[in-house]
């Protein structure tokens, strides 16, 4: 137990209506007859230790990832990293370092494709090698830190630029996360990341920057299975590219970076001859200009999409990308890919709520209300997360889904810290709100943390009927099933499984689906 779930179960267990002595009470005898043998001591000392450890190593090794990646782009190069620790002992540990990346590459399998440490992999790859050293494992990470910090130099300039790049990154990522499960604020993030690099770092270059996805191709299947829609660009460039449609038999690169699943430098448009140009109004002589393409990759490095840059607004003769560009533009890549499969986690998430709460309504006539709401991180460190309220559900079943932001902190919400105890904890709180009873449940991720709450009252009755009661547990135990799974879909490598046909025909595996699989495969284990 955490502090929060500690202090939560006493509260249970004394209840709302206790006095004051008796808590004092509980409190001395607790103390009295709490008892740990030396090996439960040392044991949690150990596992204390353990822990720290872990997390200062995980810190000090992201800090170095960071002072090699100073261009922002999200990788390093898998060969560049092997070729460096390659000279570490004068190469005396070239054995250990083989091991090391063929245990990594089995790991990771796409490395062996593209070569590409993420901070991850990074990690990994360091631990692997430090364990194949004899001796204490902790000491060989702080040797082979000390080496690569030392192995890679870095101008006060290139610091400066690198935190700016990180930061505006961050910002990206954080646009996800507050985003309510909406692409907009992402799409904003990044246009905004890839407008103040140009100015600060690019010479101040006029860019326009697009994002295009893959879908299959069902408007004109005799064009090619997949195509690439325009879903987001620039403002001035969106009465040209927004909502766009990219055929395989039209011109372009974009195709081929999909395909190669590299990035695709055209320095100078005008000369290449196989460019598609969406702003027909603009006279050929002006079709000057740089162009970059690059792939959008999900976790398991399968392109999913493309951003696209150009400089044909700025008239300047020097608008090529240099290479530093390149890399950051990269970086923002991969930063939008990840926002990006967070907001489809969250949709899916909200979809499969969706259909849990049109299952539970008829079964759970006595439910008054159920409020659901997703945390959200606060702006920084030092502010608390935040609750958005996302779905509301009434008695008679009708849902209301909040676009607009309703967004709940803790100082402003006194009559609901139940929810808030409910998040710190991980756990149930039961409590009774100006004469009504709620029922307060985390939806958890995969570490146990709370990453949504269902705001459950039931009016002026204490419980349910058993029978409500045993349905409303069944929901909530499937809901949990499915959130898990879909938070599983991003990180395993394995094939799904389907059980339902319509899993089959769709091939997407939609969330409301996934809630209904995960129902009768729990109907089959009780026949």
């Amino acid at each position: 137990l955490n502090l929060p779930q500690f202090v939560q179960l006493m509260e249970t267990f004394v209840g709302e209506d206790v006095s004051l002595p008796t808590v004092k009470r509980l409190i001395a005898f607790i103390k009295e007859e709490y008892k740990q043998t030396e090996e439960e001591k040392t044991e949690q000392l150990e596992k204390v230790q353990l822990i720290s450890r872990l997390a200062q190593r995980k810190l000090l090794l992201e800090a170095l990832f960071e002072k090699w990646d100073n261009n922002a782009s999200g990788f390093l190069d898998l060969e560049e990293v092997d070729a460096v620790l390659s000279t570490f002992k004068e190469g005396m540990e070239k054995e250990a370092l083989r091991k090391a990346k063929k245990h990594l590459c089995s790991r990771y399998p796409q490395l062996s494709r593209v070569g590409k440490l993420s901070p991850k992999a990074f990690q990994t790859f360091l631990e692997l090698v430090a364990s194949e050293f004899t001796g204490d494992e902790d000491e060989a990470i702080d040797n082979l830190v000390e080496f690569l910090t030392t192995s890679v130099e870095q101008s006060r300039m290139n610091c400066l630029q690198s935190l700016t790049r990180r930061k505006w990154l961050h910002d990206i990522q954080q646009a996800a996360e507050t985003s309510g499960a909406s692409m907009e604020p992402v799409y904003k993030a990044v246009f905004k990341a890839l407008s103040q690099d140009a100015e600060a770092h690019g010479d101040n270059k006029k860019i326009s920057a697009y994002i295009a996805l893959l879908e299959e191709n069902q408007l004109s299947p005799e064009r090619g299975q997949i195509l690439l829609r325009y879903v987001a660009c620039t403002t001035d460039d969106a009465p040209y590219v927004l909502n766009q449609i990219l055929y395989r038999d039209m011109k372009g690169v974009s195709f081929a970076a999909v395909e190669e699943g590299k990035p695709i430098h055209v320095p100078r448009v005008q000369l290449h001859g196989n460019i598609h140009f969406w702003n027909t109004d603009r006279p050929v002589e002006e079709r000057r200009g740089s162009l970059l393409v690059l792939p959008l990759h999900d976790a398991r490095w399968k392109v999913f999409g493309i951003l696209g840059l150009d400089t044909l607004r700025d008239q300047c003769e020097k608008t090529i990308f240099l290479t530093h560009e390149i890399s950051f533009y990269q970086g923002v890549s991969q930063a939008f890919s990840k926002a990006y499969h967070h907001v489809c986690r969250l949709e899916n998430v909200l979809q499969m709520t969706v259909t849990a709460l049109d299952w539970l309504h008829p079964r759970a006539p006595s439910i008054h209300t159920i409020i659901t709401y997703l945390v959200e991180p606060g702006k920084d460190k030092t502010c608390d997360y935040a609750l958005r309220k996302v779905i509301t559900t009434d008695k008679t079943g009708q849902k209301e889904i909040h676009s607009s932001p309703v967004v709940l902190l803790r100082k402003e919400n006194l009559l609901r810290v139940y929810l808030f105890k409910c998040i710190d904890s991980s756990e149930v709180i039961r409590t009774s709100v100006c004469g009504e009873y709620h029922i307060a449940v985390p939806l958890r991720d995969l570490s146990g943390q709370a990453l949504g709450i269902f705001d459950i009252s039931v009016g002026h009755h204490q419980k349910l009927p058993p029978h409500e009661h045993k349905d409303l547990q069944k929901m909530l135990k499937m809901a949990q099933a499915a959130c898990s799974e879909i938070l599983k879909m991003s990180l395993e490598e394995t094939e799904p499984t389907y059980v339902l046909e319509a899993e089959h025909v769709t091939n997407l595996r939609p969330a409301g689906i996934l809630f209904h699989r995960l129902m009768l495969q729990d109907l089959r284990q009780c026949v």
